[in-house]
């Protein structure tokens, strides 16, 4: 792994957002479910990205690359008897693809790298041992599922990670019988449960809304289909937090109707103070004067780290809560926060499920980790833009997770970065 260095300067200009890793999965994962071939375009490799899609094609499906443009071919999905899905470090690629190899009663062994073998998967342990799959663990991955997932009634909670759900939605139309989703408690990152259903209408499979869930008729068929992935607003929040502090930033390459739930970080940053305007489908973003405010960042958990670099320089103090998730992450992203920050000079205290930030003028250079985490490293990169000397962060390659071009759109914004061994 190398350091990045990266020296203070104002960032100006227009940078386009990758687009949706959330989109992107769920799109190759309902045109791998298809009969017949889909195209999907544009895709970025990320590593994240590229775990779904090895992932589907030891399923049976055909996917290839040519440019910036997926070709993938659904016919021969679930041709194999068994397999083995290696999801690197990716949540989503893991929590999507256990009930949908379980439709296909492949007999499947899930593996995972960095932190992902802890990370949680007891819902499904719970819920589909009860739907006929066999689940062998001890207590996180390896995992091995056996067996083929019924129709039925699943109860599930709403205050865990919203891919459990997910994953459920892309599975359950493909059985014979009819299926209902029940939560036990209020869903949590709803925006994300809608963009699922939203891709998943796109490719001809309908959900409907219940009171307290969702009914998923069976039977139904993915079709194949020519889909375009919108712009990532989870990244634009990076850029979002630069112009916060001291930059005038043009973003475009985003859907103001997106179902994206942290769409909702350009009304966070408004609340912040931040000067933002839109202007022909592009956000136009420039400083303003930040004050503090509280923040409940239950559905927008992953906004927290870039937001918490702005947080520290408004005036005043920020409360955020509601963000337990966060501890559970690539790595503990409120611990992660709180130590960088606080390394360059921020006031920093974490809570159970949140931080107190009390605002400080100018952040101090330094050295902090970035903990092999791609918003941690991401950003705290964007903190030097009112930084009185350089930031030196670590695992720099750790964005390649989910946004491997951000350092040469941070250059390209006139930012100065030196790789250096760690």
């Amino acid at each position: 792994m190398h350091n990045v260095r990266v020296t203070p300067s104002i960032l100006s200009g227009t940078v386009s957002v990758p687009p949706s890793k959330s989109a992107a999965h769920r799109a190759i994962i309902c045109a791998a479910l298809a009969d017949g071939i889909s195209t999907i375009k544009p895709i970025e490799l990320s590593n994240d990205i590229t775990a779904t899609i090895e992932c589907m094609k030891q399923l049976g499906a055909d996917i290839r690359m040519n440019g910036n443009i997926l070709t993938v071919n659904g016919n021969n999905i679930f041709s194999v008897k068994s397999a083995m899905l290696d999801c690197g470090e990716s949540g989503s690629t893991l929590r999507f693809l256990i009930p949908v190899a379980a439709v296909g009663g492949i007999c499947t062994s899930f593996i995972g790298h960095g932190k992902l073998p802890e990370r949680p998967i007891g819902v499904y342990t719970d819920c589909l041992p009860q739907k006929g799959v066999r689940c062998e663990t001890k207590g996180g991955l390896p995992l091995t599922i056996s067996g083929t997932l019924k129709s039925g009634i699943y109860e599930v909670p709403g205050n865990i990670s919203s891919q459990f759900i997910t994953g459920l939605l892309l599975s359950l139309p493909l059985i014979s019988g009819d299926s209902e989703i029940r939560l036990t408690s209020p869903a949590q990152s709803v925006g994300y449960i809608n963009m699922t259903i939203d891709i998943m209408k796109d490719f001809g499979v309908n959900v409907e809304e219940t009171d307290n869930g969702w009914y998923i008729k069976g039977n139904q068929r993915y079709r194949p289909q020519i889909f375009s992935v919108e712009g990532d607003w989870s990244q634009a929040a990076f850029f979002m937090t630069a112009a916060a502090i001291g930059s005038e930033i043009s973003i475009d390459n985003l859907r103001m109707d997106s179902t994206q739930g942290d769409k909702k970080c350009i009304e966070i940053y408004r609340l912040l103070g931040a000067d933002i305007k839109e202007e022909n489908g592009t956000i136009v973003m420039k400083p303003g004067k930040l004050h503090g405010i509280e923040l409940d960042a239950a559905d927008i958990p992953d906004m927290v780290p870039a937001f918490s670099v702005a947080a520290a320089l408004a005036q005043g103090r920020t409360i955020i809560k509601g963000a337990g998730r966060l501890r559970i992450k690539e790595c503990d992203r409120l611990a992660a926060m709180c130590d960088g920050l606080t390394r360059l000079g921020a006031a920093v205290q974490e809570t159970e499920d949140g931080l107190i930030i009390d605002g400080i003028n100018r952040f101090n250079g330094g050295f902090t980790e970035g903990y092999n985490d791609h918003r941690i490293v991401m950003s705290l990169a964007c903190a030097s833009v009112r930084a009185d000397e350089p930031i030196t962060i670590s695992d720099m390659e750790s964005i390649n997770k989910s946004y491997p071009s951000f350092f040469e759109d941070f250059k390209s914004l006139g930012g100065t970065i030196d790789v250096i061994m760690g």
